[in-house]
Protein backbone atom coordinates (compact mmCIF):
# COMPACT_ATOMS: atom_id res chain seq x y z
CA UNK A 1 0.00 0.00 0.00
CA UNK A 2 1.11 3.71 -0.67
CA UNK A 3 1.72 6.02 2.33
CA UNK A 4 -1.08 8.53 2.10
CA UNK A 5 -0.73 10.05 5.18
CA UNK A 6 0.43 13.45 3.51
CA UNK A 7 -2.04 13.14 0.74
CA UNK A 8 -2.49 16.77 -0.14
CA UNK A 9 -1.28 18.65 -3.23
CA UNK A 10 1.16 21.84 -3.04
CA UNK A 11 -0.23 24.20 -0.99
CA UNK A 12 -0.40 26.83 -3.67
CA UNK A 13 -2.95 25.12 -5.67
CA UNK A 14 -5.16 23.93 -3.06
CA UNK A 15 -5.07 27.31 -0.99
CA UNK A 16 -7.68 28.65 -4.03
CA UNK A 17 -10.07 25.76 -3.37
CA UNK A 18 -10.97 26.52 -0.02
CA UNK A 19 -14.57 27.81 0.35
CA UNK A 20 -16.33 29.18 3.03
CA UNK A 21 -19.88 27.13 3.36
CA UNK A 22 -21.42 30.06 1.71
CA UNK A 23 -20.32 29.40 -1.52
CA UNK A 24 -21.48 25.34 -1.87
CA UNK A 25 -24.48 25.63 -4.14
CA UNK A 26 -27.92 25.53 -1.96
CA UNK A 27 -29.14 23.29 -4.88
CA UNK A 28 -27.64 19.33 -6.11
CA UNK A 29 -26.01 16.43 -4.26
CA UNK A 30 -23.22 16.95 -1.66
CA UNK A 31 -20.79 14.33 -0.59
CA UNK A 32 -19.85 14.51 3.13
CA UNK A 33 -16.49 13.08 3.88
CA UNK A 34 -14.88 11.58 6.84
CA UNK A 35 -11.61 11.71 6.63
CA UNK A 36 -9.08 8.77 7.37
CA UNK A 37 -5.59 8.29 6.67
CA UNK A 38 -6.03 4.51 5.79
CA UNK A 39 -10.04 4.64 4.93
CA UNK A 40 -12.58 7.62 3.85
CA UNK A 41 -16.59 7.45 4.80
CA UNK A 42 -18.52 8.46 1.61
CA UNK A 43 -21.69 9.89 2.23
CA UNK A 44 -24.22 11.89 -0.22
CA UNK A 45 -27.17 14.06 0.29
CA UNK A 46 -30.04 14.31 -1.97
CA UNK A 47 -30.60 16.87 -4.35
CA UNK A 48 -32.33 19.18 -2.55
CA UNK A 49 -29.76 18.98 0.28
CA UNK A 50 -32.18 18.05 2.99
CA UNK A 51 -31.03 13.94 3.03
CA UNK A 52 -27.83 12.37 3.95
CA UNK A 53 -27.23 8.62 3.26
CA UNK A 54 -23.90 6.82 4.12
CA UNK A 55 -22.82 5.72 0.99
CA UNK A 56 -19.33 3.58 0.97
CA UNK A 57 -16.22 3.29 2.72
CA UNK A 58 -13.32 3.81 0.46
CA UNK A 59 -9.46 1.99 1.55
CA UNK A 60 -7.17 4.81 1.08
CA UNK A 61 -4.20 3.72 -1.80
CA UNK A 62 -2.50 6.47 -3.55
CA UNK A 63 -3.01 9.92 -4.49
CA UNK A 64 -3.84 9.25 -7.80
CA UNK A 65 -6.09 6.34 -7.15
CA UNK A 66 -7.89 8.05 -4.29
CA UNK A 67 -8.41 11.17 -6.78
CA UNK A 68 -9.85 9.00 -9.41
CA UNK A 69 -12.13 7.20 -7.24
CA UNK A 70 -13.34 10.47 -5.50
CA UNK A 71 -13.90 12.02 -8.95
CA UNK A 72 -16.11 8.87 -9.80
CA UNK A 73 -18.14 8.76 -7.01
CA UNK A 74 -18.97 12.81 -7.52
CA UNK A 75 -19.45 12.83 -11.38
CA UNK A 76 -21.64 9.51 -10.99
CA UNK A 77 -23.91 11.78 -8.35
CA UNK A 78 -23.66 15.13 -9.92
CA UNK A 79 -21.82 16.35 -6.42
CA UNK A 80 -21.94 20.13 -6.70
CA UNK A 81 -19.52 20.19 -3.38
CA UNK A 82 -18.13 18.48 -0.37
CA UNK A 83 -18.35 18.72 3.40
CA UNK A 84 -15.20 16.93 5.22
CA UNK A 85 -15.23 16.68 8.44
CA UNK A 86 -13.22 18.29 10.63
CA UNK A 87 -11.97 16.67 13.74
CA UNK A 88 -11.17 19.21 16.66
CA UNK A 89 -10.62 18.99 20.20
CA UNK A 90 -13.20 19.44 22.93
CA UNK A 91 -12.55 22.77 23.30
CA UNK A 92 -13.25 23.84 19.76
CA UNK A 93 -9.50 24.31 18.94
CA UNK A 94 -8.13 22.36 16.27
CA UNK A 95 -5.50 19.55 16.34
CA UNK A 96 -2.92 18.26 14.61
CA UNK A 97 -5.84 15.51 12.76
CA UNK A 98 -8.05 19.07 12.08
CA UNK A 99 -4.19 20.32 9.99
CA UNK A 100 -4.36 16.82 8.08
CA UNK A 101 -8.05 17.39 7.24
CA UNK A 102 -7.48 20.47 6.11
CA UNK A 103 -4.81 19.52 3.77
CA UNK A 104 -6.79 16.70 2.61
CA UNK A 105 -9.53 18.66 2.05
CA UNK A 106 -8.11 21.12 0.01
CA UNK A 107 -6.02 18.73 -2.07
CA UNK A 108 -9.72 17.12 -2.77
CA UNK A 109 -11.30 20.06 -3.75
CA UNK A 110 -8.16 20.71 -6.22
CA UNK A 111 -8.48 16.43 -7.23
CA UNK A 112 -12.40 17.36 -8.25
CA UNK A 113 -13.00 21.11 -9.09
CA UNK A 114 -15.46 21.24 -6.39
CA UNK A 115 -15.62 23.94 -4.12
CA UNK A 116 -15.39 22.29 0.24
CA UNK A 117 -16.00 23.27 3.41
CA UNK A 118 -15.01 21.60 6.64
CA UNK A 119 -17.49 20.56 9.59
CA UNK A 120 -17.10 20.01 12.80
CA UNK A 121 -17.08 15.77 13.45
CA UNK A 122 -16.74 15.57 17.30
CA UNK A 123 -18.59 12.24 18.40
CA UNK A 124 -19.48 11.17 14.36
CA UNK A 125 -17.76 7.75 14.85
CA UNK A 126 -19.06 7.37 18.48
CA UNK A 127 -22.63 7.97 17.54
CA UNK A 128 -21.99 5.99 14.13
CA UNK A 129 -20.28 3.23 16.43
CA UNK A 130 -23.82 3.29 18.70
CA UNK A 131 -25.76 3.61 16.07
CA UNK A 132 -24.82 0.07 14.06
CA UNK A 133 -24.71 -1.71 17.34
CA UNK A 134 -28.17 -1.30 17.43
CA UNK A 135 -28.35 -2.98 13.90
CA UNK A 136 -27.35 -6.31 15.03
CA UNK A 137 -24.58 -6.76 12.83
CA UNK A 138 -21.55 -8.23 13.78
CA UNK A 139 -18.76 -6.84 15.13
CA UNK A 140 -16.82 -6.63 11.38
CA UNK A 141 -19.76 -5.47 9.67
CA UNK A 142 -20.39 -2.74 11.76
CA UNK A 143 -16.66 -1.24 11.44
CA UNK A 144 -16.79 -1.94 7.78
CA UNK A 145 -19.60 0.77 7.99
CA UNK A 146 -18.68 2.86 10.75
CA UNK A 147 -16.63 5.57 8.71
CA UNK A 148 -19.96 5.68 5.98
CA UNK A 149 -22.51 6.11 8.83
CA UNK A 150 -19.81 8.89 10.58
CA UNK A 151 -19.87 11.13 6.93
CA UNK A 152 -23.28 10.96 6.20
CA UNK A 153 -23.71 12.34 10.51
CA UNK A 154 -21.33 15.04 9.58
CA UNK A 155 -22.90 15.78 6.06
CA UNK A 156 -26.74 15.40 7.70
CA UNK A 157 -25.35 17.84 10.70
CA UNK A 158 -24.34 20.18 8.06
CA UNK A 159 -27.44 19.91 5.75
CA UNK A 160 -29.80 20.53 9.36
CA UNK A 161 -27.66 23.74 10.57
CA UNK A 162 -29.60 26.62 10.14
CA UNK A 163 -26.69 28.40 9.59
CA UNK A 164 -23.63 26.53 7.58
CA UNK A 165 -21.18 29.58 8.07
CA UNK A 166 -21.35 29.14 11.86
CA UNK A 167 -17.77 28.75 13.84
CA UNK A 168 -19.54 25.44 15.29
CA UNK A 169 -19.54 24.26 11.66
CA UNK A 170 -15.76 24.84 11.14
CA UNK A 171 -15.95 26.82 8.10
CA UNK A 172 -13.35 28.89 8.51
Amino acid sequence: MTDTSDSASPESSAAANEHPAETLPREGRLLGIDFGTKRIGIAVSTPEQNIASPLKNYTRRSRQADADYINRVAREYDAVGLVVGLPVHMSGDESKKSREARTFGKWLGSATGLPVTWWDERFTSLMADDSLSQTGLSRGKRKSQRDAVAACLILQAFLDAKDRTAKGGAAR
